[in-house]
C-alpha cells in the first residue's frame, strides 16, 4: 500500500542520517562506479575477439566467412538482449536486472572458454551478447534515475569511460599476452569483473523512480535519502516523481501501443537518431578495422597494432574529458561542436588515399587524420549516445524506449561493422572514408534540428517539455514565435 509523501516519517530521518553518515556524494559516486563495471565488460568482451581471433582461427581452422560470423554473433545477441532487458527491468527493477546481466556475463565468457567448436563458440558469444546488450540498456537508465539533474551527465558517462577502459584492456591483452595466455584465458578472465559486479550490486539502492511506480514510497524515500544531501531535496523530488508517475500510469498500462502515440514521437525520433549516428559516424569501424586499414596503407603489423592501441587510448581519454564537461557545456552543444571537425578529419583521411599519397613518407598524415577523428568523435557524439538514451524518454515508455535505443545502437553497429570491408571493396578506402564523413554531416544536421538540450533538467522537466510540445529546437522556435 502506498504511503503519503506529505506525511514525514521516521524513514525520512533515517534516510537523512544515512546520507550524512556515508556522504551522499561519495555514495552516489560509488553506486555509479560499481554499476559502470558493466561498461568495462561491454568494452572488453566486444574488443577481445580481435586479439583472440588469430588463435581461434588456427585452432578451429576457420574460413574468412566463419570468422566474421563468430565475431558478429555478439552484436546479434546484443540486439536481442537490449530488447529483452527493458521488460525485465520493468518487472523486477533496475538493480536485479543488472545482477541478472552480470550472471549472464559470467556464464557467457565461461561458455566461450570451454567451446569445443566454432559453432559452440558462436552460440556462446550470442549469449554473451545478450549480456552486453542488456547492460547497455539498463545501466545508463539506473544511474540516470538515481542522479540529480546537475550531475546526471557526468555520472552516466562513467558507463562510457568503463567501455573505453574495457576496450583498452582488451587491446593490451591482445597485443602483449598473445604468447602468455591462450584465447580461452583471454576471454574467461572477464568472469572476474562480472562476478564483482553481481556481488557489488547486492547492497546498492533500487531506482527510486521504479520504486514509486511500484507504490513503494517508503523504499523510494530511503533510496533517495542515500544519494541526496537533504530531506527537502528528497521530498521535493519524490513529489515530482509521483506526480509524473500518476499522470503516466494509464499510458504505462497501454503497453507498446503507447510507443506509437504522436506525443512521444519527438523523443523517439531524437533518441533513436542519436543512437544510430553514434555508430554510423564510424567509431566502431575504426576500433575494429584500424589494423586492416593501416596494413593496406603499407604499415608494418607492429605499427598498425600500436596505432590501434593509440585509437583505444584516445577513446578513453576523450570519454573522460567529455564526462568532465558534458554537464557544463551541454549534450547537444558538445555534439554540435565536435561533429564538424570529425567529418573534416574523415574527408582529409579519404583525400590522402584517393590522391595516392598513402605511401611511407605520408604515414604520419594518415595517423594524424585517424587520431583527429577519434578525438572529435569520441569526445562528442560518443559521450552523449548512451546518456541521452537515459534522459529523453518519458516514464510511460521508458523501459520499452530504452530497449529500442540500445537495440538501435547495436543494430547500427552490426550494419556498420558487417558492411565496412564491403564498402572499402566497393568504394576504395578513400571513398569509404568520404561516405562515413557524409554520415557525420547528416548526424550534425539531425542533432541541430531535432535533438533538444537536456542539460540541467530533471527527467520530469524533460517529460513536461515533451507533453507541452516544446521539446525539439524546431518546436521551441515555433513556441517563441507564437509568444507562448
Amino acid at each position: 500500500m502506498s504511503d503519503n509523501l506529505n506525511d514525514p516519517s521516521s524513514t525520512s530521518a533515517e534516510s537523512s542520517r544515512d546520507a550524512s553518515s556515508f556522504g551522499a556524494e561519495v555514495y552516489l559516486l560509488s553506486t555509479a562506479g560499481i554499476a559502470a563495471i558493466a561498461g568495462f565488460l561491454y568494452g572488453y568482451d566486444t574488443g577481445i575477439i580481435s586479439g583472440a581471433l588469430l588463435q581461434i582461427s588456427n585452432e578451429f581452422n576457420l574460413s574468412h566467412n566463419v570468422q566474421e560470423m563468430v565475431t558478429s554473433a555478439i552484436l546479434v545477441g546484443a540486439v536481442v538482449g537490449a530488447l529483452g532487458s527493458g521488460k525485465l527491468a520493468g518487472i523486477v527493477g533496475r538493480r536485479y536486472t543488472i545482477m541478472a546481466v552480470a550472471v549472464i556475463f559470467v556464464a557467457g565468457v565461461l561458455c566461450c572458454g570451454f567451446s569445443v567448436s566454432a559453432f559452440w563458440l558462436g552460440m556462446s558469444r550470442l549469449l554473451l551478447g545478450a549480456a552486453v546488450g542488456g547492460a547497455s540498456q539498463i545501466v545508463p537508465v539506473y544511474i540516470a534515475e538515481l542522479a540529480p539533474p546537475e550531475k546526471r551527465g557526468r555520472l552516466v558517462t562513467y558507463f562510457n569511460i568503463s567501455i573505453g577502459v574495457g576496450i583498452l584492456a582488451a587491446g593490451l591483452v591482445g597485443a602483449f599476452l598473445q604468447d602468455v595466455w591462450s584465447w580461452r584465458t583471454m576471454i574467461m578472465v572477464a568472469a572476474i569483473p562480472a562476478a564483482i559486479l553481481a556481488v557489488g550490486m547486492i547492497k546498492l539502492p533500487e531506482s527510486p523512480r521504479w520504486l514509486v511506480g511500484q507504490k513503494r514510497i517508503k523504499d523510494a524515500r530511503r533510496a533517495l535519502g542515500l544519494v541526496r544531501e537533504s530531506n527537502r531535496e528528497v521530498m521535493s523530488e519524490l513529489r515530482s516523481i509521483e506526480k509524473t508517475r500518476k499522470a503516466s500510469s494509464k499510458a504505462q498500462r497501454a503497453g507498446w501501443s503507447e510507443v506509437r502515440k504522436p506525443w512521444v514521437r519527438p523523443a523517439l525520433v531524437a533518441g533513436l537518431g542519436v543512437a544510430a549516428f553514434t555508430q554510423l559516424s564510424g567509431i566502431e569501424m575504426m576500433i575494429y578495422y584500424t589494423p586492416t586499414f593501416l596494413s593496406d596503407a603499407g604499415f608494418s603489423h607492429t605499427a598498425a597494432l600500436y596505432s590501434a592501441l593509440g585509437v583505444a587510448v584516445i577513446y578513453l581519454v576523450m570519454t573522460i574529458l567529455g564526462k568532465l564537461i558534458v554537464d557544463h557545456v551541454g549534450r547537444r552543444k558538445l555534439a554540435l561542436i565536435m561533429m564538424p571537425p570529425a567529418a573534416l578529419s574523415l574527408f582529409g583521411l579519404g583525400a590522402v588515399w584517393l590522391s595516392g599519397m598513402d605511401g611511407p613518407s605520408t604515414s604520419w598524415l594518415i595517423v594524424g587524420f585517424l587520431f583527429a577523428f577519434m578525438v572529435f568523435n569520441a569526445g562528442g557524439i560518443q559521450v552523449i549516445g548512451w546518456l541521452m538514451g537515459s534522459e529523453l524518454y518519458p516514464v510511460a515508455i521508458r523501459e520499452k524506449a530504452t530497449s529500442l535505443h540500445a537495440a538501435t545502437l547495436w543494430g547500427s553497429n552490426l550494419i556498420l561493422t558487417g558492411t565496412a570491408l564491403s564498402m572499402v571493396h566497393l568504394l576504395t578506402i578513400g571513398g569509404a572514408m568520404w561516405f562515413y564523413a557524409l554520415l557525420n554531416v547528416l548526424g550534425f544536421l539531425f542533432i541541430l534540428f531535432l535533438v533538444p538540450e537536456t542539460k540541467g533538467k530533471s527527467l520530469e522537466q524533460i517529460e513536461a517539455d515533451l507533453q507541452e510540445g516544446n521539446f525539439t529546437p524546431l518546436q521551441k522556435k515555433r513556441h517563441a514565435a507564437s509568444g507562448n
